[in-house]
């Protein structure tokens, strides 16, 4: 059952990627905004309540299409490069088992404890 549900993961990805092409955006910009969600993790230096809930804000696939969907309604491709490169991180993320955070530490994932399994 992980295999399938990365394998779902890496195909939303693709999707991401897809969207992407459609905006008129140069390619490096997705290559260097890929990694800007985690970002997110800088609330943990507060503590992990603050950083789970930044982290996860960032990481929340809802919240990317949200941003990209308000930027096709409104014309607004800025809030559409949003929300391809929240939702695409997010997928990424769980291709390799990181998923949105517990708040009692950033191991303690929707998916698992990061690093057993």
């Amino acid at each position: 059952m992980k295999t399938i549900l990365k394998l779902e993961e890496l195909a939303m990805f693709g999707l991401g990627i897809y969207l992407f092409s459609l905006l008129l955006y140069p390619w490096w910009w997705f290559l260097l905004l890929i990694l800007a969600p985690d970002i997110g993790m800088l609330g943990y230096l507060f503590n992990a309540k603050v950083g789970a809930f930044l982290y996860n804000i960032l990481h929340h696939k809802g919240v990317a299409i949200v941003f990209y969907l308000v930027g096709v309604f409104l014309e607004i491709p800025l809030f559409q490069l949003v929300g391809v490169i929240l939702f695409s991180h997010a997928a990424l993320d769980r291709v390799f088992g990181y998923g949105l955070k517990y708040d009692k530490g950033f191991k303690y994932t929707h998916l698992g404890e990061i690093g057993n399994g």
